[in-house]
């Protein structure tokens, strides 16, 4: 399942509270259907109690209950293994894991806060919600400034309220432009595009090749339209707004989406972009039908299982001016006030997982990115993410925590693909203001 379909649900699913955080870019290897019951709670530090008994480090005691879903197969080993190490530092503090698909997870928080059960720590996309309702603690309460001040300065900013963090970026996922060196060869390309004129002419001298071969992927059908739109309308300087308001219809997201339609018209992108949804699509690009097109991490080691003999490189995203962005999604952990007196516990856990030995052990095997700026230097020399990861400090983000995000995204996802058909882009970005509004 990817994130776009678990930011569904979550709207969905959680349609009392006040807001739902829109995730478009993870993809898991499992639904992880083996871990979709509450039958997977477990006291993780039981088995290590006899080695660990006495040697708790910091003072830190309590116990502490943490919900968190599945990302594979492979998460709640994971997680067990972590609490397991933990416990042999910190035998005071005994933490008691809940494992829950994505399917189930949503409802299963709702009840618990609705019942006033909520975990010390959770691990979801959304924390805006809880935050409102004076749920979270801030995160300088429960990490030390170590952590703090390690996130990236745009993951942190983007899970911070009025200037106040309360979710602790967990996993990131980022764009990186994905391009096919044996076509650039045969159109006579030495580099990959940086500048939007650039993608043109590339696109363009792609697309003469004939045979079927595209110049640029564009999919703009419903599975992840605002995340093909976002990539144009960032780089161009715009944005869909921020907490407080939407602005879809700005002049710089007008000229974003008058040159996507440009593209589409001169013929350099496939037929009918609005009809193309971005996974079938990289299927394309995968058997080298498509010159250039944005993708994400899991897309390369999904290269390497389905055509390792495909000869492609990764760079940044071209935008107007040259200067690179990407469009970044985040889960998160967030840390429950409750009664109080566990506080000192999520800290000594939370700084120990946010370690970089330790958290990027599990951000590495889980197939992410880090958040973390000690995260990055450490897997810095792993070639298959290194333009993602050089990407991350530039990432820009939808506006999630605005209520009227989920409307906005729903009318992008409907709409934009019209401009394919002639629709005029400030007309269909004046609709999908009109839906932020209220309208739609």
């Amino acid at each position: 399942m990817n994130s776009t379909q678990r930011g569904i649900r979550l709207i969905a699913g959680m349609a009392g509270l006040a807001f739902a955080a829109t995730a478009c870019g993870f993809n898991s290897s499992s639904d992880s259907s083996s871990n979709d019951s509450a039958d997977d709670e477990t006291p993780a530090t039981e088995g290590a109690s006899e080695d660990t008994e006495g040697t708790s480090g910091g003072g830190a005691s309590g116990d502490i209950t943490m919900l968190v879903p599945a990302y594979s197969d492979q998460t709640k080993g994971l997680w067990e293994g972590m609490i397991a190490d933990f416990g042999k530092e910190n035998g005071d503090v005994n933490v008691e894991l809940q494992v829950e698909s994505w399917d189930n997870i949503n409802q299963v928080i709702q009840t618990k806060t609705q019942s006033g059960d909520a975990p010390d720590i959770l691990n979801i996309d959304a924390y805006a919600s809880y935050a409102l309702d004076d749920l979270l603690y801030p995160v300088e309460e429960v990490v030390s400034p170590e952590v703090l001040e390690d996130f990236e300065p745009s993951f942190a900013e983007n899970a911070s309220l009025d200037g106040t963090m309360f979710g602790m970026p967990l996993i990131a996922s980022a764009r990186s432009l994905f391009y096919n060196k044996d076509l650039f060869e045969q159109a006579g390309i030495a580099e990959p595009p940086t500048t939007w004129d650039e993608l043109y002419e590339d696109a363009k001298k792609i697309s003469e090749l004939g045979d079927g071969v595209v110049g640029y992927g564009m999919p703009l059908g419903s599975e992840e339209a605002q995340a093909e739109t976002s990539i144009f309308v960032f780089g161009n300087g715009g944005s869909w707004g921020d907490s407080e308001e939407i602005t879809a219809d700005t002049p710089e997201n007008v000229e974003a989406v008058e040159f996507m339609q440009k593209m589409i018209d001169d013929g350099l992108t496939e037929p009918d972009p609005g009809s193309q949804d971005r996974t079938p699509l990289l299927n394309v690009f995968k058997q080298g039908k498509i010159g250039m097109m944005v993708g994400l991490p899991p897309t390369v080691t999904e290269i390497e299982a389905e055509f390792p003999e495909l000869n492609y490189g990764t760079a940044a995203i071209p935008t107007a001016d040259g200067e690179p962005v990407t469009v970044g999604v985040a889960d998160h952990l967030m840390a429950f006030k409750n009664d109080g007196d566990n506080q000192e516990a999520v800290t000594a856990f939370l700084d120990y997982f946010y370690s970089p030995e330790v958290y990027t052990k599990f951000v590495d095997a889980e197939g992410f990115l880090p958040t973390t700026q000690s995260g990055s230097e450490a897997l810095a020399d792993k070639e298959s993410i290194q333009t993602f990861l050089e990407l991350l400090p530039s990432a820009q983000f939808y506006p999630s925590t605005n209520p009227a995000w989920p409307n906005t995204q729903g009318a992008i996802q409907q709409q934009i693909g019209t401009i394919a058909q002639g629709a005029d882009p400030a007309e269909v970005l004046a609709e999908i203001q009109g839906a932020a509004e209220g309208g739609f």
